[in-house]
């Protein structure tokens, strides 16, 4: 970190800890106790609130899914196999290359200025080196069709083995919602000790340093990886959730096509107006290490202290951003 502060700063900084003593501690407790509590309880009340109002709609337009899904159903009867790569390979490579299409845009011609000001390195990528975009490309579909596709249809065959991934039925709303729920607590901690894993100094050199090539991280840099990190870091975290509830086809496309969306976010670069910030994770890339050990951990947690405080109306990601021009 830049030492930035200096002696008469921590001379003061302890001054000013030796007169708040115990009493202006337990005010800082009582602070954080309130913010995080009242935290939790918007996020609660607001969370009831959602899951009533996508209650609603789901059993409003639960007889379209339903047809919508029955007709598929009936056109790949007997070709369970193509229907269920349509919908865990197709659709949601089709989502990934989209979402990536309109940042790439930006990335390459710099307009419109309205998203560029999000910008979170501003003196980066201003436009995209043609070079490392051409070799991000090209491992990002070699990513896709070699080792996601194959792994895909194993997934299939396994889920086909143990159940019916492709059945008739649709999920319940509460029962697609607890799906996904269960989905990203899975990916969360398989990717985190995957990720840590992958920045040991014995792996790091090896594989997760093209990674981190990109210290200044586009939307694409998401799954530009080396093979080996792509199956344990990127497709594992990912695809073992609906292996082991057995989940349908439905609930397990929904869950890809949201989990690329997201990993797309975190890498693109810019903090745009409501969506979860990506600062953190840009942050983790400007520095390059091979120590998890506080790395990644403060980030998770300041990444879920960012999200509440954006939901009470404060601000964390200005913090960040001094911190990030600091480094810089």
């Amino acid at each position: 970190m830049s030492v930035e502060t200096t002696g008469s700063d921590v001379r003061r900084a302890a001054s000013s800890s030796r007169q708040e003593g115990p009493g202006g501690l337990w005010d800082s407790v009582k602070k954080a106790a309130f913010v995080i509590g009242s935290g939790i309880l918007f996020l609660a009340a607001f969370g009831n609130s959602l899951t009533w109002h996508l209650q609603r709609f789901w059993g409003a337009s639960g007889d379209f899914w339903q047809n919508l899904w029955t007709k598929l159903y009936v056109a790949f009867e007997g070709h369970d196999a193509a229907l269920f790569f349509l919908g865990t390979m197709l659709l949601p490579t089709l989502t990934f290359w989209l979402s990536n299409a309109l940042l790439l845009l930006v990335d390459i011609t710099g307009k419109p200025s309205f998203i560029t000001r999000y910008r979170i390195q501003v003196d980066k990528n201003n436009p995209v080196d043609p070079v490392k975009l051409r070799q991000a490309l090209k491992t990002v579909i070699f990513n896709q069709v070699f080792i996601s596709g194959p792994m895909v249809v194993a997934v299939y065959y396994l889920m086909s083995w143990t159940g019916n991934p492709c059945g008739p039925e649709l999920p319940t709303f509460h029962w697609a919602l607890m799906e996904l729920a269960a989905f990203s607590i899975l990916e969360e901690v398989l990717f985190y000790y995957s990720h840590r894993l992958f920045h040991h100094p014995s792996l790091y050199k090896h594989y997760h340093k093209q990674h981190h090539e990109w210290t200044a991280p586009i939307g694409l840099v998401s799954i530009y990886a080396h093979p080996l990190e792509h199956v344990i870091s990127n497709m594992l975290p990912v695809v073992i959730g609906p292996v082991i509830l057995g989940s349908h086809l439905s609930s397990t496309s929904l869950w890809y096509c949201l989990a690329l969306v997201s990993t797309t976010i975190s890498h693109c670069g810019y903090h745009l107006p409501f969506l979860p910030s990506p600062e953190f994770h840009d942050f983790h890339h400007l520095r390059i290490t091979t120590d998890l050990t506080v790395n990644t951990v403060d980030t998770h947690l300041r990444e879920m202290l960012s999200n509440i405080s954006r939901l009470l109306g404060r601000g964390l990601s200005g913090t960040y951003s001094s911190k990030m021009s600091r480094e810089v």
